[in-house]
């Protein structure tokens, strides 16, 4: 299987999936997706043949698009199940329990598009994130952000958010804080604990 399409900005030494995994992740998230749907059941893993790579243990986000709007997403951050098993119960949980859409319906089905972020590890093997301290040390295209006020609960924004949307780094941190339920400036104060992270992100539309 051949990647068509766009990279995120990922260092040589993260790029830790081939395009054929790639590709098995898209199946895997698929079959979820179908059997969430029309049977609310989870497919089996054992069929697929998982590489190591899949058998580790990394967090990931599945996205559902359909029509080119966003459908559900939701994904497991810490580092704790294998990637295969998390992708696989995201596919079903954007499809089903994202509690901002309703439940994708069997007649959708054909117009999902899939998108996979899959974390890479950051500051320790059981996370993603890597602490920072200016916006200076974030990379539009290549991180993410999570942001953080204890003992409230964070807030993260993937990679190609940014990319996407063509913020600058403090306007990645600003959109971050809102979507945490911050006030805008939060990630100034002393008492935010700003983190980056990358993932491995591709979708169907790379290969096409």
């Amino acid at each position: 299987m051949v990647r068509q399409g766009r990279e995120i900005a990922l260092d040589a030494s993260e790029h830790f999936l081939g395009s054929d995994e790639e590709g098995l992740l898209l199946r895997i998230a698929h079959d979820s997706l179908v059997e969430a749907v029309t049977n609310a059941k989870l497919p089996e893993l054992s069929p697929y043949p998982l590489t190591e790579s899949l058998k580790e243990k990394h967090g990931a986000f599945v996205t559902l698009r359909s029509h080119g709007k966003l459908r559900g997403c939701v994904g497991y951050i810490s580092n704790c199940e294998p990637l295969a098993l998390v992708v696989r119960d995201n596919a079903y949980n954007a499809a089903l329990r994202d509690t901002r859409f309703t439940p994708v319906r069997p007649s959708e089905l054909s117009s999902i598009v899939v998108e996979i972020s899959a974390l890479t590890t950051g500051d320790s093997p059981e996370t993603p994130f890597r602490r920072v301290h200016s916006p200076s040390e974030i990379k539009i295209g290549r991180d993410g952000v999570y942001v953080e006020r204890p003992p409230l609960r964070g807030g993260l924004l993937l990679p190609q958010v940014a990319a996407e949307e063509g913020w600058t780094a403090e306007e990645f941190l600003t959109m971050t804080c809102r979507k945490a339920g911050y006030p805008s400036s939060a990630w100034r104060d002393a008492d935010t604990r700003l983190y980056r992270f990358s993932a491995q992100v591709f979708s169907d539309e790379d290969y096409v």
